[in-house]
């Protein structure tokens, strides 16, 4: 299952060539991937409360067309689960229209807050607290 949410182009997101500045891309993608966690039951003290802590080990931007102001851009979240200690997060920005703006990948696990290290299974542990599991492809 794929989630999405759109998100408008604020002014002070653009660059001096009035193009969305790159980090504002990671913005977006941090802000669907929260977003549809929430929304599959989980908040993030309930994540803390369990000892465990969400990392991004890479992100990878693939820059497909200029993002301006005033522009709206849906953003989807897709979780895609393996069976090691890392998972991915494929995110696709669409214009209105559907043309694709970038591409967003992401490696991450879930660090054990007390160890240090990731747990072997992050799948797991995020089905456990969620409520709507699906929508993290659970």
């Amino acid at each position: 299952m794929t989630f999405q949410i759109r998100v408008g182009v604020r002014g002070y997101e653009l660059d001096l060539h009035g193009h969305v500045h790159n980090a504002v891309y990671l913005q977006y993608g941090d802000h669907a991937r929260w977003e549809c966690i929430r929304r599959a039951g989980v908040e993030i003290a309930d994540v803390h409360a369990d000892g465990l802590g969400p990392i991004n080990l890479e992100t990878t931007i693939r820059y497909q067309r200029e993002l301006r102001g005033g522009d709206e851009v849906d953003v989807s979240c897709e979780f895609e689960w393996g069976t090691g200690k890392t998972f991915r997060v494929r995110q696709e920005l669409r214009l209105a229209d559907g043309s694709p703006v970038a591409e967003i990948i992401s490696v991450s696990g879930l660090l054990d807050l007390a160890e240090r290290r990731l747990v072997a299974n992050p799948q797991e542990r995020w089905r456990a607290l969620a409520s709507s599991p699906e929508l993290m492809g659970l």
